[in-house]
């Protein structure tokens, strides 16, 4: 089965099509039906793009990605086919417009193979949120795949498609590619369009790609990113070329914050691994130095805070009324909201809207919300204080490895916390990746996560191909 792009080309090259590629990724998908990974399979449309493909291939007017099968995290536009962020809110909802970054990954000839299972609204950490069911990580059954792009990370890892997107707001691209032994990829916030992207936290939410090796998620992202006349929000320049290949001769200068490698919270594997990349990067000549980050604890409490107030308003969309779900039993007009609302979205999203809609109301508006604006421009800073010195910031991507499915179910906060060591880059802004670098005495892989100055993601990309060939 076929884990890069790589090898993809290469059986092109020897006599393979588009549609055999595509045949042999539909047939694994249906043989680990039981990951529960894919909510819905294009089979139909996949195997046209992939004849279509086939042709353009034959005249030579192929696009940069022929012949690469890419899955879509369920909270996507694509015009002509369902999306429903994995809730019962958006039942029988299908897309009238195409997302701007499907879209130009379409234009360059992916082929689109299906729409991946996720937390509800992208709100989790475990894929346990789902309407549909659970996630299995296909490392172990009986494990989370991590969350909130959950399906995502593991259709990579069990190879039933070349490469997926994902939705990053605190982690969940680099949280889940820890616990799946993949490569996620976020991008500077504005470098790839929203457009077409369910929101959740509009000032945190990015596009991102998983795949199994630093050279596509480079590749994506390049074809992905450019300016967008949809989303206001984008870096308004031509697309950024992404060359993922190091220069060895040159030395970079990498800062680890000392508090999240002496996290209390921390695996002693996780800790060991990522002092011993350490080592192993000062050894090459690299500098590498602890530096000093004093707002660990409170860079949770502030991304809840803010990420559930932006929630409470982007959500309030979904009543019952315009679109999607509508409860059979409401008579009038305020009980379809309440009734529709109640019955549609799930438990943890409910909390999320109360929390926000709370963090909001008058009288607890400036305690929480502005509080926690004021927070994020001061962690902002100093990401950027340490970044204007360093070249990279590096922490274990995850505390520990996955965890057992139901263990941390009926726990918020400890849930909450599996995202400790990510929502600096959502808050700050900045690209990050996780490497799968770690692998755990019981089995299962953890990342090792790299940061970078905004809009850095060339740089940020080759070093992390060097890292994974250097220190694997």
């Amino acid at each position: 089965m076929y884990a890069t792009f790589a090898e993809i080309k290469a059986a092109l090259s020897e006599g393979k099509t588009a549609v055999d590629i595509t045949k042999s990724y539909l047939a694994n998908i249906q043989k680990n039906k039981h990951l529960n990974a894919f909510l819905e399979v294009f089979e139909e449309s996949a195997l046209a793009q992939a004849k279509s493909v086939d042709e353009k291939i034959k005249s030579g007017t192929a696009g940069k990605l022929a012949g690469m099968v890419i899955g879509l995290k369920d909270n996507m536009a694509y015009k002509g086919h369902k999306v429903s962020a994995s809730s019962k809110i958006l039942e029988g909802f299908e897309s009238i417009y195409t997302a701007t970054s499907v879209e130009r990954l379409i234009n360059e000839d992916a082929i689109i193979i299906g729409r991946t299972n996720c937390d509800e609204f992208a709100m989790g950490s475990s894929n346990e949120n789902s309407a549909f069911g659970n996630v299995l990580n296909p490392h172990n059954n009986e494990m989370v795949p991590g969350g909130s792009s959950g399906g995502s990370a593991a259709a990579v890892a069990a190879k039933l498609c070349t490469a997926t997107l994902g939705s990053d707001t605190g982690g969940s691209i680099r949280q889940p590619a820890s616990f799946t032994g993949t490569v996620g990829f976020k991008p500077t916030y504005g470098r790839v369009s929203r457009y077409g992207l369910l929101a959740y936290a509009s000032s945190f939410d990015q596009i991102g790609p998983f795949t199994n090796n630093v050279a596509d998620a480079a590749l994506i992202t390049e074809v992905m990113s450019g300016a967008d006349e949809y989303d206001s929000t984008m870096l308004q320049e031509p697309a950024a070329i992404l060359d993922a290949k190091y220069d060895s001769s040159k030395k970079m200068k990498i800062a680890y914050i000392k508090d999240c490698i002496e996290s209390e919270g921390n695996d002693p594997e996780v800790k060991a691994r990522t002092l011993e990349v350490i080592e192993k990067l000062k050894s090459e000549g690299h500098t590498v130095e602890a530096v000093e980050f004093p707002f660990l604890g409170q860079m949770v409490p502030t991304y809840y805070v803010l990420t559930t107030a932006e929630a409470s308003s982007n959500l309030s969309r979904y009543d019952g009324v315009h679109y999607g779900y509508q409860s059979k039993e409401a008579e009038g007009v305020e009980a379809t909201y309440k009734k529709s609302r109640s019955e549609g979205f799930g438990e943890e999203v409910q909390r999320r809207i109360m929390l926000g809609t709370f963090v909001l109301s008058h009288g607890y508006y400036d305690a929480y919300y502005t509080k926690g604006q004021k927070v994020r421009r001061v962690i902002q800073n100093k990401t950027k204080a340490i970044l204007d010195e360093y070249d990279f910031i590096l922490t274990p991507t995850t505390p520990t490895t996955a965890f057992e499915i139901g263990k941390n179910a009926d726990d918020p906060i400890t849930m909450y916390l599996q995202d400790i060591f990510t929502v600096q880059a959502n808050l700050s802004g900045n690209p990050a990746i996780s490497l799968p670098l770690g692998q755990h005495s019981n089995g299962m892989p953890f990342g090792i996560q790299l940061m970078a100055k905004h809009f850095a993601e060339s740089d940020l990309l080759a070093f992390s191909d060097y890292m994974m060939n250097s220190c694997n």
